[in-house]
């Protein structure tokens, strides 16, 4: 009986942990979604797989971050261009650079 007990106190100390951290929500959500579903998929664990972290990143970070990426582009294209002036203008400065230095 004294092993019954602790058995059923290691299972209601995990319980609360896995309540406390949010996963039974969790999967209660997804096991939700799965029942909702009109047309059943022919693999449910692959649909558990698939949206057990559907929460995915919050839209503004994702929004924020696209917004610094094309700024980040537009960066690049403008030293890319301003690269290529100063190269031009080295390439015309070292001839002349040579010219005086044989004088």
């Amino acid at each position: 009986m004294a092993t019954y007990k602790a058995g059923d106190s290691k299972r209601e100390e995990f319980r609360k942990y896995l309540e406390k951290s949010g996963v039974l929500d969790a999967l209660t959500k997804v096991l939700v979604g799965l029942y909702e579903e009109p047309e059943k998929p022919n693999n449910a664990l692959d649909f558990l797989k698939q949206h057990i972290g559907a929460g995915g990143p919050e839209t503004a970070d994702v929004e924020a971050l696209k917004l610094e990426v094309t700024e980040l582009k537009q960066k690049v294209e403008q030293l890319t261009e301003e690269n290529a002036e100063l190269k031009q203008k080295l390439s015309q400065l070292e001839p002349q650079a040579e010219e005086q230095s044989e004088n």
